[in-house]
């Protein structure tokens, strides 16, 4: 089994926030794939799926972005997942609008939800997708909980179905070739 994880803030408020772009892309999947993504599981909005041969569990954690490795460490441990099962799906300040890149590892840079999945899990080598969202001037919560202008919102809707792309590249294909194939 396979967990995509998509960080955001639950509620209406933070709805289409930068902050919120791990939340989109899991929505798309959940449409894609005909999921239906209302159950509260592992703290967190939670269904499981067949994609191809692959079983797959998608999940919006409602911890809030800084204590998202709450939701992420009870589904790892409930499914006994290897690092390499687990993608995390992430905005990221450092990377301009609409550019996704894909690792295999790393750390969690400034942001908050990846050091709590790091601190929880006690590792983090396991795979993330990050979607850029900056860079801004004076960045702070109030530029993450902005809502995109409207000469951004076309770049990143293309982005969002990137980056969906993308995770059935890793599903099916590996950690390699989908970042063969989309970063850069």
């Amino acid at each position: 089994m396979k967990l995509v994880v998509g960080l955001g803030n639950p509620g209406p408020k933070y709805a289409g926030t930068r902050h919120n772009v791990g939340f989109d892309v899991v929505d798309r999947l959940a449409r894609r794939w005909r999921v239906d993504l209302s159950a509260e599981k592992f703290h967190g909005w939670f269904a499981v799926t067949d994609v191809g041969e692959e079983r797959v569990g998608l999940m919006k954690p409602t911890t809030f972005m800084n204590r998202s490795g709450q939701a992420v460490a009870a589904a790892t441990r409930f499914y006994q997942l290897s690092p390499a099962d687990l993608m995390v799906v992430v905005d990221d300040l450092a990377l301009p609008p609409g550019k996704i890149r894909i690792r295999s590892e790393g750390s969690a840079g400034s942001h908050n939800g990846l050091t709590d999945i790091i601190e929880r899990l006690g590792r983090q080598d396991w795979p993330r997708l990050r979607i850029g969202i900056g860079p801004a001037e004076g960045i702070g919560a109030q530029y993450v909980l902005s809502r995109f202008a409207e000469d951004e919102r076309a770049t990143m809707e293309e982005a969002l179905d990137r980056a969906a792309d993308a995770v059935e590249c890793w599903l099916k294909e590996g950690v390699a070739t989908a970042m063969n194939r989309y970063n850069g």
